[in-house]
């Protein structure tokens, strides 16, 4: 039989990628594709899917979120494949007993393991709710530990060293970053702004722009732009303008409630 499959994930590259490797299992029949939680709680009602590739970290509902809606409204759950960009999320997921968990970018062997684990759970008509109110009352019982990330920074001759909840934002010109705290500034040692997203917290620090990272605890303003953008001042000493690309203009409406 063949198993009837959702897609949840609020960046469409990601699920254009995924939904181009499940094209190679046969047995996997992609229903529909959502782009953020509320999505999910809508079209698991409507499809009544076997199995969902369910994103974590998400504007809004994240993926936790979801489950947590679907079993307090007594939704037919299905098996849930957690999609992140973070590890300690999929150690999260292992520890409350999900399915299973995919790191992104997507492997198809990986994929083709997630599919697997889940289909054995559909064959033997193994409900998930059981285990997913285990694992909605674990999460309600403790966090994921902070993540305690240091920043390294060179400035008029000195390292310094940073506690990343004290960056601001970041940019990246020349191919050299520079990251700003709301005193100083200093170069890091980072090559790209994707590898200094990687190391810092998701829930903390947001792309606003290709070549910019923002604290969104350190957000002082958001002022409108022309043609329906945005600009972020910062809350540092010079209050720094920061660009909103149109791409993640929705993202800020959605962050900040906009």
């Amino acid at each position: 039989m063949p198993i009837s499959t959702i897609i949840v994930d609020d960046e469409k590259p990601a699920r254009d990628e995924l939904a181009f490797l499940l094209k190679s299992f046969p047995e996997i029949h992609l229903v529909a594709q959502g782009k953020n939680g509320l999505d999910a709680v809508s079209l698991i009602k409507e499809h009544q899917p076997d199995l969902v590739f369910l994103d974590v970290q998400m504007p809004g509902l994240n993926g936790f979120g979801v489950l947590k809606k679907l079993v307090e409204r007594k939704q037919k759950v299905p098996q849930i494949v957690f999609a992140t960009a973070f590890d300690e999320y999929a150690v999260q997921a292992f520890e409350v007993s999900a399915v299973d968990y995919l790191l992104k970018p997507f492997d198809k062997a990986r994929v083709a393991k997630a599919i697997h684990r889940a289909k054995k759970l559909i064959d033997s008509d193994a409900s998930p709710v059981e285990r997913l109110e285990s694992m909605l009352a674990q999460l309600g019982e403790k966090k994921p530990a902070a993540r305690r990330v240091k920043l390294l920074l060179k400035s008029q001759g000195k390292l310094l060293l940073l506690d990343a909840a004290d960056m601001v934002y970041a940019s990246i010109e020349d191919g050299l970053i520079t990251v700003f705290t709301r005193e100083s500034e200093g170069q890091s040692n980072y090559r790209t702004i994707e590898e200094l997203h990687a190391a810092l917290d998701a829930a903390e620090f947001w792309r606003s722009h290709r070549s910019y990272l923002v604290n969104v605890n350190h957000i002082k303003e958001v002022v409108p732009w022309f043609k329906s953008s945005y600009m972020l001042r910062m809350n540092d000493k010079k209050q720094s303008e920061v660009p909103v690309s149109r791409a993640q203009t929705r993202r800020l409406r959605e962050l900040l409630k906009l």
